[in-house]
């Protein structure tokens, strides 16, 4: 009998290849397009990789599945390709460095008309794919995993990326975007070819995790999510994954793939905040229980207030650059705003708003002036000049920022962009 290779007392024991099972492997490998792809990325899995395409090859018999392996390898330097080859597997050779980029080598490579992944470091049972692929076959287009509602086995997750990393940056995920999926970084999940190929997906590290799940809740995709089990990493040396550079990397990623959280939202509680204030301490001092607010409130209102501005037109900046550029999908609000707002009407705007501030700094001007360019009692001043400044400042950036937004806007041979004028 053959010694069995299997490492943990719950998951399916499985021998060590042997010369009859290099023949069988290569012999299933289907000789026409198959129905399903089995993608794993791999960087030095020796470890590993044989017993997760033993348990890829065990589901593709039990459940009868025309099917194939692919190991995308990312410059593995440990023999991990001479096993998969050994095994059966189609090993693709990727050479640019990285997670993402490993996974959608492998993908672009996949014949399936569904690609099913998952880590090659034994934390996931590819044993248990075929949920996946009944999800696909009822209509989904991406099938997430869910570890929380499949189970943690003890020593599968570190404590921090339980309790605080995965449940935090998904909930981001959700918020920022609706987002279906309740456990953004699962490394098992499967998905149509045709689904990846809308998705175009772009990153290259640990971050193309969340971008499959924000792609493809921006182009409404169907997602649904099945339960599996993550269990501890088989290979005797530290994983890839580095807690806090790719968790801010994946932080970072849904921030600058969010207009709306990064730029509007702040923008908008800042202009109305500021606007607000300084209309309250305008007319002179406020008093509101121990505090006495007056002309330093007024300035840090109007700061306030210009910074939130700013960063609205950052939003519109950055939301029509994403849908240019393909990393957003169209937004027909954003073109029937710009069939009504053109360039003229924004630099009109802004001018009118840069002459009425004009208008009040003469006036502060003539006042001083009157008072023969003497020392002039800042509290009543300063609240002419401060609204005076904001109000010209404003308008001369909306001035720019039509202009701006013109540019985004034009047309170009390969693409055309929301707003675009003929």
């Amino acid at each position: 009998m053959r010694p069995k290779i299997g490492r943990r007392p719950d998951m399916p024991d499985l021998y060590a290849p042997s010369r009859e099972d290099k023949e069988v492997a290569t012999s299933e490998l289907p000789a026409e397009a198959p129905e399903v792809s089995i993608v794993m990325p791999c960087l030095d899995e020796a470890e590993t990789l044989a017993t997760c395409i033993g348990k890829a090859r065990s589901a593709i018999a039990e459940h009868g599945l025309n099917a194939e392996i692919v190991v995308a390898d990312n410059g593995s330097t440990d023999g991990s390709q001479k096993i998969a080859a050994d095994l059966g597997a189609r090993v693709v050779d990727v050479n640019v460095r990285g997670y993402g980029a490993a996974l959608r080598a492998g993908i672009q490579s996949a014949r399936g008309r569904y690609v099913v992944m998952a880590d090659a470091d034994d934390s996931y049972d590819f044993a248990a794919i075929y949920p996946f692929v009944a999800r696909l076959r009822e209509g989904a287009d991406l099938v997430m995993g869910n570890r929380f509602a499949g189970g943690i086995r003890p020593g599968a997750m570190p404590p921090l990326h339980r309790w605080l990393g995965n449940p935090v940056l998904s909930a981001v995920g959700r918020l920022f975007f609706g987002a279906a999926a309740r456990d953004f970084h699962c490394g098992m999940r499967a998905f149509t070819k045709d689904a990846f190929a809308k998705m175009n997906l772009q990153t290259s590290g640990m971050e193309f995790a969340s971008e499959m799940v924000v792609r493809a809740t921006l182009l409404r995709l169907r997602t649904v999510e099945v339960p599996v089990i993550l269990y501890p990493d088989g290979r005797h040396r530290r994983p890839h994954l580095k807690t806090w550079s790719d968790g801010w990397r994946h932080l970072r990623f849904l921030l600058l793939f969010s207009p709306r959280w990064l730029f509007l939202v702040p923008g908008l509680a800042l202009m109305v905040a500021g606007t607000a204030l300084a209309a309250a301490v305008l007319p002179g001092p406020l008093r509101l229980g121990p505090f006495g607010l007056d002309i330093q409130t007024l300035l840090v209102a109007a700061f306030a207030a210009l910074v939130g501005y700013q960063l609205v037109v950052f939003a519109a900046f950055t939301k029509i650059f994403a849908i240019r550029e393909g990393l957003h999908p169209p937004d027909p609000r954003l073109n029937n705003a710009f069939r009504f707002v053109r360039l003229e009407h924004g630099a009109l705007g802004g001018a009118a708003m840069a002459l009425a501030g004009a208008i009040t700094l003469l006036v502060a001007f003539l006042r001083w002036q009157s008072f023969g360019f003497g020392v002039l009692d800042p509290e009543m001043s300063l609240r002419i000049v401060i609204p005076a400044v904001v109000v010209a400042a404003l308008g001369v950036q909306t001035v720019f920022a039509s202009f701006f937004l013109s540019i985004l806007g034009m047309p170009t041979r390969s693409r055309s962009a929301p707003g675009a004028e003929p």
